[in-house]
């Protein structure tokens, strides 16, 4: 929304499908009630997205012009990857103090930018959709200045997201029933945000755990290898500016604001909200999520083109513009808790990573 409140709806979206078979989950502050979640069959949810795609095809097709590899990741990602490496050695000597001091104001910057990265890899924008193991190896080595693997088991279940979006069991972006109940004060909701890297971590084990892929052992085989390599050249140093630059870049930080921002609901009935901010620059415009539901194929670098295409449908939804100022209404705004959030029951076939 805007920083002022004031809101327009839309009169028509490709994503109206989600507001179509949505229910909203337990709208309310701590230990709120939830709504119970509605079924609702996949075949439904792919006709209704189907109808609402295709007007938008036939009036803007100029956007599947724009469902093409952004190659410039390559070399954005080698840089930000060998900039670490530079920092990695910079870092070896320094007191404590001054260690920590640039592992949040640099070093978590450039690790958050870097998983949004691999989010764009994750959707095969660097190579395009005809070579996803060359994707799947560039996410490896955008991986390796993380410190934690997270390039392969990330793309598993982020596209379950786009397809089941809010899907009870299924994405695992919702937060467990626990997170709902428990953080829902402002110092609780302010552990919560601080926590983020923690809970996305246990919540796929609890909601929805996959078997252990072979591309995943190969993600940590080499991630292991390389942090015990910078141990051995470049001491400890260096190791916990790489892990906790890392953990922190994901937490209490301004870029982590978009977790919020994207999916919780701050207006009843609005379930996607897109940010236009400059943090769109270090983040790979993932801020323009409403965009990037409605075309996943659209590398980040195009979505503000899709939006400048179809304004008539974007400028006049809700919106952000302060990342800082979601995360400061969420926590400070007893209405809202981990279960502002749409949860659906689904049936039918249900294909998963």
């Amino acid at each position: 929304m805007s920083e002022t409140g004031q809101v327009t709806t839309a009169q028509t979206r490709v994503g109206a499908a989600e507001s179509l078979v949505g229910a909203a989950r337990g709208y309310s502050g701590c230990g709120g009630d939830q709504a119970v979640p509605v079924k609702h069959d996949v075949y439904e949810i792919c006709r209704l997205q189907l109808v609402l795609l295709h007007p938008w095809k036939a009036k803007y097709p100029e956007i599947k012009a724009l469902m093409k590899p952004d190659h410039n990741l390559l070399w954005i990602v080698t840089c930000m990857v060998i900039t670490q490496f530079i920092a990695f050695y910079l870092v070896k000597d320094l007191d404590w103090k001054w260690l920590m001091f640039w592992t949040y104001v640099f070093g978590s910057c450039i690790s958050h930018s870097m998983t949004l990265a691999i989010h764009e890899i994750s959707h095969n924008a660097a190579f395009g959709n005809c070579k996803p193991m060359w994707n799947r190896c560039f996410g490896i080595f955008a991986n390796l200045p993380l410190g934690l693997p997270y390039s392969i088991s990330f793309k598993r279940y982020h596209l379950d997201h786009h397809r089941y979006l809010g899907g009870d069991g299924i994405d695992v972006d919702i937060p467990t029933d626990f997170e709902g109940w428990f953080f829902c004060t402002p110092i609780r909701k302010l552990a919560w945000i601080i926590l983020q890297p923690l809970f996305y971590t246990i919540r796929p084990l609890c909601i929805n755990p996959k078997p252990i892929s072979r591309l995943e052992v190969i993600n940590l085989l080499v991630q292991l290898a390389f942090n015990a390599l910078v141990y051995h050249f470049l001491g400890v140093k260096s190791v916990v500016y790489m892990l906790v630059g890392s953990i922190l870049g994901l937490g209490l930080h301004p870029i982590s604001g978009h977790f919020i921002a994207e999916h919780y609901m701050f207006l009843k009935g609005h379930e996607t909200y897109s940010y236009y901010g400059p943090l769109n620059y270090l983040t790979f415009n993932v801020g323009y999520h409403n965009e990037h539901h409605d075309f996943p194929s659209v590398p980040g670098k195009n979505l503000p083109l899709v939006r400048k295409i179809a304004a008539e449908y974007y400028d006049p939804l809700p919106q952000y513009t302060s990342w800082v100022k979601v995360l400061y209404d969420f926590i400070m705004d007893d209405t809202l808790s981990p279960y502002s959030r749409v949860k659906r029951t689904l049936t039918g076939d249900i294909k998963l990573e």
